[in-house]
């Protein structure tokens, strides 16, 4: 078994809107000490949202950091003491102006647990009606529907590299699948 490692010091170097950047100061198990920097977040939500057809709505954005657009199912940081269930509901109506009459928390992972304190709740959401795609300023979406098994062909094919997108459809497939 590992030995934990012992914290020395904490401090942010770094905040903006979304996370902040923080450096600690550790002692190894050996007497070694070390430096880790790191970004922290309120915590994320990831939503599935399932139409009563059995098709899954899904987003396509253009992701800066990668220069490519990008497949996803609608997620979107919680904001400082929010609720993970207003962050999931203000996040299905930004990105896809649908509401749920049904929303399950599935589970919960940590996206990047090398470079980032972040928590991602994955929800499979039950959608009972659609409007107008609410983006915020800084955002812009296209809303697709897919059956699962497409959703599986893109993940085959990589038309899908989300990872986080990954993670949550490894969480919620089977029990899609199976209510068929």
């Amino acid at each position: 078994m590992l030995k934990k490692l012992k914290t020395i010091s904490q401090e942010i170097i770094h905040e903006n809107p979304w996370w902040k950047l923080r450096h600690d100061r550790y002692e190894m198990p050996n007497g070694k000490e070390s430096d880790y920097f790191f970004g922290v977040t309120p915590g994320s939500v990831m939503i599935v949202p399932v139409m009563p057809d059995g098709r899954i709505i899904m987003v396509v954005q253009y992701r800066y950091i990668n220069q490519k657009q990008s497949t996803e199912f609608p997620c979107g940081g919680r904001k400082e003491g929010e609720d993970f269930s207003v962050a999931v509901t203000r996040e299905l109506l930004e990105e896809t102006g649908c509401t749920a009459d049904e929303v399950i928390e599935v589970g919960r992972f940590q996206p990047s647990n090398g470079l980032l304190d972040d928590e991602m709740h994955v929800y499979l959401a039950h959608i009972n009606q659609c409007g107008e795609v609410q983006p915020e300023e800084d955002e812009e979406f296209e809303v697709m529907y897919r059956r699962p098994d497409e959703i599986d062909e893109m993940i085959e094919r990589g038309d899908i590299w989300c990872g986080e997108t990954l993670a949550a459809w490894a969480m919620v497939r089977n029990k899609l699948i199976l209510k068929q």
